[in-house]
């Protein structure tokens, strides 16, 4: 099963403030852009993230995903307000999340949120990674990276920048 990475940073590489408020995130500017978020979510068939970026999601109001979402939480979750969303709660460690996916046919998973993307990298299991980066200076926050047992060597697949200054790069783990 394949496991990628597509997410937003400010430019000092922290995903959200440290009380886990993205407010920094741009807003939408009138245009069609999206970054490439939907071709990307085009190829995902469950999106897997943990409890703390679930409850962000939740925050949100209307529930974003038609993707089915697992979240990664040994507690019980409040399930979205809308009838048509598919959320299931599991647990236990990145690789046996993914196998039993795998088991059920599903082939490509988007992995979200920043605990939830270091155990999966550090378990060597993302293929891809899209990070785009804000530029805005947080100088604290939730990072996105975090200790790792050993190096995690990419291959920069491309580079995209855009009139609002945002800069996209799409990498590939490189297999040790």
């Amino acid at each position: 099963m394949n496991a990628s990475v597509f997410i937003a940073t400010s430019l000092d590489g922290f995903i959200a403030r440290e009380d886990g408020a993205i407010d920094w995130l741009p807003t939408p500017d009138g245009t069609d852009e999206d970054y490439g978020y939907q071709a990307f979510m085009d190829t995902v068939d469950v999106l897997v993230m943990g409890r703390h970026t679930y409850e962000t999601v939740l925050s949100f109001g209307a529930w974003p995903y038609e993707t089915p979402v697992v979240v990664l939480s040994h507690r019980s979750i409040e399930q979205p307000e809308e009838q048509d969303a598919s959320v299931e709660r599991m647990a236990g460690p990145p690789r046996e999340i993914l196998q039993r996916l795998a088991d059920r046919g599903l082939t490509h998973a988007y992995v979200d949120g920043g605990r939830t993307i270091q155990r999966f990298l550090a378990d060597g299991l993302i293929q891809r990674l899209t990070i785009t980066v804000v530029p805005v200076l947080l100088g604290e926050g939730l990072p996105l990276f975090g200790p790792l047992p050993h190096d995690v060597r990419l291959q920069l697949l491309d580079t995209r920048s855009f009139p609002n200054g945002l800069v996209q790069h799409r990498y590939a783990v490189v297999a040790e």
